[in-house]
């Protein structure tokens, strides 16, 4: 009976411990998966860090409208590289054409969904957060 009970206290124990790791990751629910963006603009920072690459583009003014900077999350460095990208696939001041899913609180921001540059044509796509939406 001791034995079964020290079991079951480890089992649980084991259970707890395991969750954490996944209790500490944040959700993709602040991403809207049914819209695409679309943005023209210039890199202006590539960040190749852990947990998440960001990557933040200055759109270039249209009209009446200013130059923006919106963010995009990629994955992690290492999904990133099993899919043929290095810390140097972007650069600053590199044009590019980003597709992402829009925040949904409507801030300049959202997930990562392909990223075209305008010098070579090459378009850079990875295992972003969440499903990958495509434009209807």
């Amino acid at each position: 009976m001791i034995r079964t009970a020290a079991l079951a206290a480890f089992g649980a124990a084991l259970g707890l411990l395991s969750a954490a790791p996944a209790s500490a990751h944040h959700s993709f629910a602040m991403f809207d998966f049914n819209k695409v963006v679309t943005l023209k603009g210039t890199v202006k920072e590539f960040q190749w860090t852990n947990p998440h690459v960001i990557l933040w583009v200055e759109t270039d003014p249209t009209g009446a409208d200013p130059a923006t900077v919106w963010s995009a999350e990629l994955t992690s460095p290492g999904n990133l590289m099993r899919n043929g990208w290095t810390r140097m696939s972007l650069r600053p001041g590199d044009k590019i054409e980003l597709e992402l899913n829009p925040l949904r609180d409507g801030k300049h921001g959202g997930g990562f969904h392909r990223a075209t540059l305008v010098a070579t044509g090459q378009v850079l796509t990875g295992a972003g957060p969440g499903p990958v939406t495509t434009k209807p």
